[in-house]
């Protein structure tokens, strides 16, 4: 016996006679008896201890012509149902007999439905069913044959369940179709009992099997009989069963473990009331009373059965739902530390879950777990596991000894280190349980402050927790929450930790944690555990802590040469700095220092995307790293043309111009310069001065040296429009007609705007260098040396006085007829207009050598971006047509296309005025008809007489006034809303 749930009475002794049947109804006893008289006893007087006997209160003879075999009790329709001869109602309060069924006569077994009033009997091989109309009488439903005679039968649902011979069957009441569920097995009889929750328990030998309303096997196991029962009664949480020599009581919670047994040799009913079990015997009647739940509750905790008090603890009332959960706590407390020392870590964590116990108690069963200072731990006093505490305390602690240990002692310690391992796992998943709720209102209660803080409220408390609280889980005095959330993220970092489990210790180091920054640093530390120790930096918003930890980190991956777990690389540093850019800049900036040289890509990407203002990377740079300055800004110019300011551009071209001036000083000192020879700097830039215009040309232009970098001076010179001036430098002192070419394609390509002065004579001007040698030299040289020492605007106006004059030539009307009104309208500037024949004599007498041959490769290879009639004027007269073939060729061609097209284009047109003019004809012959039935659209007035307007849809008739004033009205709305805007 494991406890007692049931203590045994006598009600009733020395009863006279054979007892059939037996039911209870309030606190009386209804005994039928072989002889067919009904005996009623009640006790003497009430009492809460039922230690009074009962009495016999009246006995009725002859209530029955033979002995009664059955009875039930319906205390809803306050009926008595009898099975004797036949099935009899009677009233209970003077047991009047109502109504018999004289069709039951016969009958062996009965039960009945209360919920709808169906009362259902079996007779031989046949089942009837009957309802109740709520009076005296009964009405037939059904009739239903069966295979054999019944032995037992009760309602599941609209179905009833019948045992039939050796088996049980479900009989459908709608169809009479019946199916079978199992067979019951040799030993003993078909037993069919309803549960309270409308399954069924069916017997099958010694086994009690649950089915559903439809007969399937309900999978929550089987109770276990110790043989098979002749009756069973059910009373929540008990199941109890008349077995041959004792009855025998069970649990209906899984396993179904044996409660208590009654030792009775001579049972022979039994009978539930409505807070006892009534046991009938041979002579006497005895009552199974429950003890009380709280008793049973104190008995099932001393014996260790701690499952079933828990299942106890569930059925007490409501009423009492403040003991119910002291019992609750208390049993969860016991089992758990009874799990606990039994080596079940997990399960007895899951318990100390369900007691809701502070987890600082349960962390002080682990003494290896480091916690907070400012953590007050709960000794478990209350229990009295101070034994039990000491001994894991032991056991956690691990081999202190240092002699050499034995082979037993190694097993034992390989032993304890498996238990230790075990113990930190169940602890892990107890603390993930809790940590939700915990991380929850640690964190509501810090919103909640900061919203106090934000409206005026306790400031002077938050002020306190801000300087005691710099990073995101550190302790404020007063914080609960927070107290609490970091006593339970500190352990569970130790304990992921001590089990070997890194990974999930990141994922809690990045996630929003409360980990003590002392404590888990200094364990983080001995472990060497780095990466883990950058996570907790990093929640902790101490950057730069974490910085100097990666930094070193990189710099040990750089210079070991042995093997290393894990390499870290100066992109791992870049990684980290990228969040940081927007809060903290110039903590970006000092740490890409030390990247910067050996990924500067990647650095200079972090600078963009983070939107670290350039103009304070480069005064960074200047200031720390001078030496990557230039490649800053070039990185920056080739990611992003427009993320570098015109500042940076000219800082940029002057870090190149030093550069080059230096090194062609050193040149030019050992009389090696030459001015086609490139560096990777004057490369740089000479792409620079092309490629951007940030830069100042004027400043520029004077630190080039007079005599070298032509090629930078021309450029510099292109910037501020003296194009006749950098096309010189490439004609006469490169001897580049290459560079020239490409200078003229950029100036043409760049410069489309009208307003720009000659956007469309840049050719030109190179024809007149090439055509002019001599003079366009001796003229250059002098403007260059001035433009050193004058402004650029004095500088320009010289040029234009320099430029070579000429006058209209001859024979050139046709080409510009060619050439289209358009290209013909394009004003030469001062510098284009046409020379005269004592010009060009002159030229010519002077000796000066024309360059002829690139002439004509300049015409021949932009004929199409040439203006061909200025060109033809600046041509000597002893060019030879054939010579301008490759010139004249093409742009005859393409003047001759255009001349048909624009044909085309007129004729077209010419025809759409035509189909114009036709509808404007056909317009004005169209006929409106005016009756004196007509009505203007706007006045709602008959036209009559009146001038009148017709609307171009040609049915709309208005007055001509109306018409006016309307059209009146809409200028004036229209000027109205013009002013407005």
């Amino acid at each position: 016996m494991v406890h007692s749930a049931y203590d045994c009475l006598e009600l009733v002794s020395n009863f006279n006679g054979k007892i059939e049947a037996i039911q209870s109804y309030g606190s009386k006893l209804l005994l039928g008896c072989s002889d067919g008289s009904l005996r009623i006893y009640s006790p003497e007087t009430e009492s809460s201890d039922h230690s009074k006997p009962y009495l016999l209160e009246k006995n009725l003879t002859g209530f029955a012509k033979k002995p009664i075999v059955s009875m039930e009790v319906v205390e809803s329709r306050e009926l008595l149902l009898s099975l004797s001869e036949s099935i009899a109602f009677h009233r209970l309060s003077s047991l009047e007999t109502i109504a018999v069924i004289t069709k039951a006569k016969g009958a062996n077994v009965f039960c009945w439905d209360d919920r709808r009033g169906f009362l259902c009997f079996a007779r031989q091989k046949r089942v009837c069913i009957f309802r109740h109309d709520g009076g005296r009488g009964f009405v037939e439903v059904k009739e239903f044959g069966v295979p054999d005679v019944v032995k037992s039968m009760s309602w599941c649902g609209e179905n009833i369940c019948l045992g039939i011979r050796r088996e049980y069957m479900i009989l459908n009441t709608s169809n009479g179709a019946l199916s079978e569920v199992f067979t019951s097995g040799r030993l003993a009889p078909p037993l069919v009992v309803p549960l309270p929750s409308g399954e069924l328990l069916l017997g099958k030998e010694n086994i009690g099997v649950f089915v559903d309303q439809n007969g399937k096997l309900i999978p929550e196991g089987r109770i276990l009989w110790s043989e098979a029962p002749l009756e069973v009664v059910i009373q929540k949480p008990y199941a109890i069963a008349l077995l041959s020599r004792f009855v025998e009581i069970r649990s209906l919670r899984q396993p179904y473990p044996l409660i208590q047994t009654i030792v009775h040799r001579n049972v022979r009913h039994l009978c539930q009331s409505s807070n006892s079990v009534i046991l009938a015997l041979d002579n006497s009647i005895q009552g199974l009373f429950p003890v009380p739940l709280g008793a049973q509750i104190v008995q099932l905790t001393a014996s260790g059965n701690f499952e079933e008090a828990l299942s106890l603890c569930k059925l007490l009332p409501p009423e009492e739902s403040s003991l119910r959960a002291a019992k609750e706590g208390s049993i969860h407390i016991r089992y758990a530390h009874y799990l606990f020392e039994n080596g079940s870590y997990e399960d007895a964590m899951d318990h100390f879950l369900a007691s809701q116990v502070d987890i600082t108690y349960v962390l002080s069963l682990y003494p290896s777990i480091i916690l907070p200072k400012t953590t007050i731990v709960h000794e478990p006093e209350k229990l009295d596991i101070e034994r039990d505490a000491s001994h894991l305390s032991r056991v956690s602690s691990g081999l202190s000894d240092d002699m050499e240990p034995s082979s037993s002692e190694e097993s034992e310690a390989l032993e304890s280190k498996k238990t230790n391992h075990n113990m930190l796992m169940g602890l892990i998943k107890y603390l993930q349980k809790k940590r939700g709720n915990f991380i929850e209102k640690a964190t509501a209660e810090g919103t909640e402050e900061v919203v106090l803080d934000a409206v005026g409220d306790s400031f002077a408390s938050y002020n306190r927790f801000k300087k005691a609280n710099k990073g995101r889980g550190n302790i404020s005095v007063g914080s609960v929450a927070r107290e609490l959330a970091a006593i339970l993220d500190t352990a569970l970092l130790q304990a992921l930790l001590l089990t070997g489990q890194t990974s999930a210790a990141l994922e809690l180091l990045r996630g929003v944690n409360y980990c003590d920054m002392k404590i888990c640093e200094e364990i983080l530390r001995k472990g060497n555990l780095n990466v883990a120790l950058l996570e907790l930096y990093k929640c902790k918003s101490l950057h730069r802590q974490a910085l100097e930890l990666l930094h070193k980190l990189v710099e040990e991956s750089i210079s070991s040469q042995s093997e290393i777990t894990q390499r870290f690389k100066p992109e791992d540093i870049v990684e980290y700095l990228k969040p940081l850019c927007e809060t903290d800049p110039i903590l970006v900036l000092e740490f890409s220092m030390l990247v910067l040289e050996s990924c500067p890509s990647q650095t200079i990407e972090l600078f963009l995307s983070g939107n670290i203002p350039a103009d304070m990377v480069n005064s960074y740079l200047k200031q720390h790293s001078p030496n990557m300055q230039a490649r800053y800004l070039e990185l920056m110019l080739a990611m992003n043309e427009n993320a570098i300011s015109g500042n940076l551009q000219n800082e940029m071209v002057n870090i190149y111009l030093s550069e080059v001036l230096d090194w062609h000083a050193d040149l030019n000192a050992q009389q090696n310069w030459d001015e086609k020879t490139y560096t990777p700097t004057r490369k740089k830039l000479l792409s620079a001065l092309e490629g951007i215009s940030g830069y100042n040309p004027e400043v520029l232009l004077k630190r080039l040296p007079q005599d070298a970098l032509y090629e930078e001076r021309a450029l510099l010179l292109g910037k501020m429009n003296q194009h006749e001036l950098a096309l010189a430098l490439y004609v006469h002192k490169l001897h580049v007609p290459e560079l020239a070419l490409s200078y003229c394609d950029r100036v043409y390509e760049s410069m489309h705007q009208p307003s720009v002065k000659n956007s469309r004579n840049i050719y030109l001007l190179l024809l007149q260098i090439y055509l002019n040698p001599r003079r366009t030299t001796a003229s250059f040289e002098n403007i260059i040396s001035h433009l050193l020492l004058t402004s650029p605007s004095s500088a320009m106006s010289r040029v234009s006085s320099t430029s070579v004059k000429s006058k209209g030539g001859r024979g050139t009307k046709k080409i510009a007829e060619i050439e289209g009104a358009e290209d013909s309208k394009v004003s030469l500037s001062s510098t284009d207009s046409s020379k005269s024949d004592g010009d060009t004599d002159e030229f010519n007498e002077g000796g000066s050598t024309i360059m002829l041959d690139e002439v004509l490769d300049l015409l021949s290879r932009r004929w199409d971006r040439i203006n061909g009639a200025q060109a033809l004027k600046l041509l000597p007269r002893e060019t030879k047509l054939q010579d301008l073939l490759s010139f004249l060729g093409p742009l005859l061609r393409k003047s001759s296309e255009m001349y048909r097209n624009y044909s085309v284009i007129k004729s077209l047109r010419q025809s759409e005025n035509l189909q114009v003019k036709d509808e404007l004809y056909s317009q004005r012959k169209s006929v409106v008809k005016v009756t004196g039935d007509s009505m203007c659209s706007l006045c709602r007035k008959k036209i009559g007489t009146s001038v009148f307007a017709v609307y171009p849809n040609g049915s709309t008739l208005v007055h001509f006034v109306c018409f006016k004033d309307s059209q009146n009205m809409k200028a004036v709305t229209k000027g109205t809303q013009l002013r407005k805007r």
